[in-house]
């Protein structure tokens, strides 16, 4: 029924700004979407990362960061969700307007900053979620922690973490906070990693830990991730974070310029996002999964995703602009 009246709640929302629109939505279809069951269509089930997933789609980070929604992604259908970015201390995040639509394109250009609630207050949400969602906890680092120190906001986050979600991503590829995409560095993602992994080998069972990618990286930089992620027992590569390139864009520049800086996600960046998962691909074992997300917006750029190596798919913009039956087309086709 919410598929079949989103179009027409689409059209109210698109009148909001963007950020102020994405509370709305949430805030109309909470009440009622979380007390419905699971889809019987959703329950395709998979078996990834030692994990026994639903279906095989996911909700991206930065949809629900505080994970305050959890039981309406299940009703909805998804077989897992990202929540985050999560950073150790609460923080606001950038100045607004901070989120913007580009209708033409069917786009989103965000620089959100990791604006969330902190760890401490998301993990204790978590003790509320649904028994059958995946869930994931995407960490990160708070914006004015030294890039030296940033090994310590990620073993933190793991700390407080571990123990209320199935799987850990860690994402060092976000353009919005000032020297994040630096820890890609080698040097730099080698001491977070060991750090994750030295906390995550204590535990009775370890968690997967899966490593966010930018999809702006050079191919030299590409092969040495791969070597780090090889080496400390990564679990799983999320193919891409968002491009600040602008290319494939049918906004005119003076739009474009007005917006400013900030992370493109949509259907612009399936091609850089699909060119970096296939080099990524050639260069890990199959043993090491790959997490698609970046450009996704129907059953056909999913299947695709997958014939190109990902064994699990996540959509962010496509549920902006297409609404839930995204969810239904993409669950049922790849099932």
């Amino acid at each position: 029924m919410f598929s079949y009246f989103y179009p027409l709640l689409r059209s109210a929302l698109f009148q909001m700004d963007a950020e102020n629109a994405h509370r709305v939505a949430l805030s109309l279809s909470d009440p009622w979407l979380r007390y419905l069951p699971r889809p019987k269509w959703s329950k395709t089930e998979i078996q990834v990362l030692g994990l026994h997933f639903p279906n095989r789609l996911g909700l991206a980070a930065g949809f629900d960061k505080n994970a305050e929604h959890l039981h309406t992604w299940r009703a909805l259908g998804f077989g897992f969700v990202e929540i985050g970015t999560v950073t150790p201390r609460p923080q606001p995040g950038n100045p607004k307007p901070r989120l913007f639509r580009l209708a033409e394109s069917k786009a989103i250009i965000n620089r959100m900053g990791f604006n969330n609630d902190g760890v401490q207050a998301i993990a204790a949400r978590l003790r509320n979620r649904p028994n059958d969602l995946i869930v994931c906890g995407n960490i990160g680092k708070n914006k004015d922690t030294p890039e030296e120190d940033a090994h310590q906001d990620y073993k933190e986050c793991f700390r407080a973490l571990q123990d209320c979600v199935d799987f850990v991503t860690i994402n060092v590829s976000s353009p919005n906070t000032p020297g994040l995409r630096q820890l890609q560095q080698s040097e730099a993602l080698t001491q977070i990693l060991s750090g994750v992994q030295d906390l995550n080998m204590q535990r009775k069972v370890p968690l997967p830990i899966a490593l966010k990618v930018a999809p702006d990286i050079s191919p030299d930089l590409t092969i040495e991730i791969a070597e780090v992620v090889k080496d400390y027992r990564i679990s799983a590569l999320v193919c891409t974070n968002t491009t600040v390139g602008r290319n494939g864009l049918q906004e005119q520049q003076s739009i474009l310029d007005e917006i400013g800086a900030g992370g493109l996600s949509g259907p612009p960046l399936s091609g850089v996002s699909r060119k970096t998962q296939r080099l990524f691909r050639t260069l890990l074992p199959e043993s090491i999964q790959i997490i698609a997300t970046g450009g996704i917006s129907d059953l056909s750029s999913a299947q695709t995703r997958i014939e190109e190596g990902a064994s699990l798919i996540e959509i962010y913009t496509a549920l902006v602009y297409r609404g839930p039956k995204v969810i239904e087309e993409i669950t049922r086709g790849l099932s």
